[in-house]
């Protein structure tokens, strides 16, 4: 008779049916103890079909035993195991989570096009911690045991709503692949996408295929894909040829040094790869210590309470996230896709599809593309005339465009910039671009723009000591970069005069001098990748008050990148709140000029000017 929630089975009361994978089905149970002291635990139960199946139960009993053994901290512990009623069991520990495989599926459907790089670099680096704990295990004469787990993917690893990181089914995938895939395939279904190409021409592995298997996860979760896909004889083929894209082909935000420690991982040749886990592991702890130091686990806490709130409300249970993390959560998300239904899509998108294009007298400076003068229009008329009523009011309401939220929390390194997979043609995914001369300046552009941030988030905790360590690290990497320099004078200054009780206008100030230069640093498509993060930020100056330093870093992002639209809208609504009509209107048909027909924000513009004309 099948087993059903509450039945006893053996020491254990069964709660809830899990599922059923390829081998085992799995329930949450507990261990009843005296006094009714209880134990929350995960039941693997073989299916029946491989009870009478003796060279799999033999190998499935060996290798559980050896899995017993493990304790570790990335490793979900096996308590026990036997048999009920005829059929094996494992009783394992319990995580209070989610398998990485649903973590990384629900944030691309919260809008994450994949995981952010910090939260996706310490799973892995805790991965690997278990890893190489197993894999250098000995056994009580100190013989090595070599434990290989020979099945990382996301769906044996988990993740806890406390942070953890936890490999399950040691030992496990050996007894499944002891059936192999003509036999049994869907114990194997999907796992060529994750085998190193030893594993894949049927040699013997060692620890190294664990080390491959980890890139292909880590791979997965910073581009939102695996490096390889199609039908098992291609995907091993390509593997076995050393034919994977570079992850920063399909994310060109990525760090090179974030994206060298992957291909490291992915290198055909075992000899190649990082010798061990721990080596791997230590690779991925430089990078994530260096560029984020204060990230913890707390952060991926966050992340799934976050994700997975819908499912703990459901059981009853609300787990606390910080307001700060749910700003920083905003700078992760891609644009909202604008296929979804009109309810789905920000307030400001709504308003935008919802409003007719006015033609009005504004219309004929489209004919216009040349640069404007200050020559008075019925629109820049109308506008002095009612700059202190309704005008403010449209204006406000325009902000709300731009993005009026207060800047992330304060952290010692800036979120990961979010983006979208670029859909490339095949040729483009089996042949990675070489790299030249720009494509070096835009790498240097975009680190040194991380550090500023950093360093201007350091400055407004009051950090100043940090903010100065980092600009020293900046000018050690980039040695000619004018702005690591100016960086490092600017947080002297503040750490010299720190005796005294900041003001937030200079603090303001400081803010403003870092973003003003760092446009400065290549050219317009730097800082068109930028341009969210300045206007999250210049919406911020303004909502505190600080409208001439939102003004000067608009102005700067203007000059620096003057047919850039976005630049000229900020302007345009900056202007109006400080009472300047002429410029006000200036930049808005400014922004009329660069913009097409379909711009998202045209046509609130164009209402705006229009509404002031026909006041008129």
């Amino acid at each position: 008779m099948a087993l059903q929630a509450g039945d006893v089975f053996g020491r254990y009361e069964l709660v809830s049916w899990l599922g059923r994978g390829g081998m085992a089905e799995t329930w949450r149970a507990q261990l009843v103890g005296d006094a009714g002291v209880t134990k929350p635990v995960l039941i693997k139960k073989v299916l029946p079909e491989y009870a009478d199946d003796e060279a799999f139960i033999s190998m499935f009993i060996s290798e559980a035993r050896i899995s017993a053994t493990l304790s570790h901290g990335n490793v979900a512990q096996v308590f026990d195991f036997g048999r009920v009623d005829g059929e094996y069991f494992l009783a394992m520990e319990f995580v209070d989570g989610q398998p990485l495989h649903r973590v990384l599926k629900r944030g691309m459907k919260s809008g994450l096009a994949a995981l952010p790089v910090p939260v996706a670099v310490f799973i892995a680096m805790e991965m690997c911690r278990g890893l190489h704990y197993a894999h250098t295990r000995t056994n009580g004469s100190g013989k090595p045991l070599d434990i290989v787990h020979r099945d990382i993917s996301p769906d044996n690893v988990l993740v806890g709503y406390e942070g953890q990181v936890k490999i399950v089914d040691f030992g496990i995938a050996k007894a499944q692949l002891l059936r192999g895939f003509k036999t049994a395939p869907g114990v194997v279904k999907g796992k060529y996408l994750f085998f190193s190409p030893e594993q894949a021409r049927g040699e013997d592995v060692d620890a190294r295929t664990d080390v491959w298997a980890t890139g292909v996860v880590l791979y997965e979760l910073l581009c939102g894909k695996l490096p390889v896909e199609g039908p098992p004889h291609v995907v091993m083929m390509r593997v076995g040829r050393g034919e994977i894209p570079a992850p920063k082909v399909l994310r060109p935000d990525l760090p090179k040094e974030l994206n060298d420690i992957v291909m490291k991982a992915l290198t055909p040749e075992r000899d190649q790869r990082f010798e061990s886990s721990h080596a791997f592991g230590d690779a991925l702890a430089g990078f994530l210590y260096s560029n984020y130091p204060r990230f913890s686990a707390m952060t991926v806490a966050n992340l799934l309470r976050v994700l997975f709130r819908g499912d703990l409300a459901q059981e009853g249970r609300e787990l606390s996230v910080p307001g700060s993390f749910l700003e920083e959560m905003k700078s992760w998300r891609e644009p909202t896709v604008t296929k979804k239904p009109d309810e789905q899509l920000p307030l400001e998108q709504r308003q935008t599809r919802r409003v007719a294009a006015v033609k009005a007298p504004v219309a004929k400076t489209l004919e216009h593309p040349q640069e404007l003068d200050e020559s008075p229009t019925p629109s820049r008329r109308m506008l002095q005339g009612v700059i202190a009523g309704g005008i403010l009011t449209v204006g406000a309401c325009l902000w709300l465009m731009i993005d009026s939220h207060s800047p992330p929390a304060v952290v010692a390194a800036p979120p990961a910039i979010p983006f979208r997979p670029p859909v490339a043609s095949k040729a483009t995914v089996e042949t990675p671009p070489s790299r030249s001369p720009e494509t070096e300046i835009d790498d240097e552009a975009t680190s040194v723009r991380g550090i500023l941030l950093a360093i201007n988030r350091a400055s407004q905790a009051d950090n100043h000591q940090e903010a100065l360590d980092l600009a020293r690290r900046c000018i050690e990497r980039y040695p000619n970069n004018p702005n690591c320099k100016s960086a490092e004078r600017v947080a002297q200054s503040n750490l010299d005069g720190s005796q005294n009780t900041p003001q937030p206008e200079a603090k303001a100030a400081t803010y403003s001098a870092a973003v003003a230069s760092y446009p400065a640093l290549a050219d317009r498509l730097t800082i068109e990748r930028s341009i969210a993060e300045i206007q999250t930020h210049v919406a911020w100056l303004s909502k505190t008050g600080n409208i001439q330093e939102a003004i000067e870093v608009s102005q700067a992002c203007a000059d620096r990148a003057p047919k850039l639209p976005e630049c000229h809208l900020m302007l345009g609504v900056l202007h109006a709140k400080n009472k300047d009509a002429a410029k006000s209107v200036k930049h808005y048909e400014r922004f009329l000029t660069l913009t097409p027909e379909g711009h998202p924000r045209r046509d609130r513009v164009i209402k705006i000017l229009s509404a002031t004309s026909a006041q008129e």
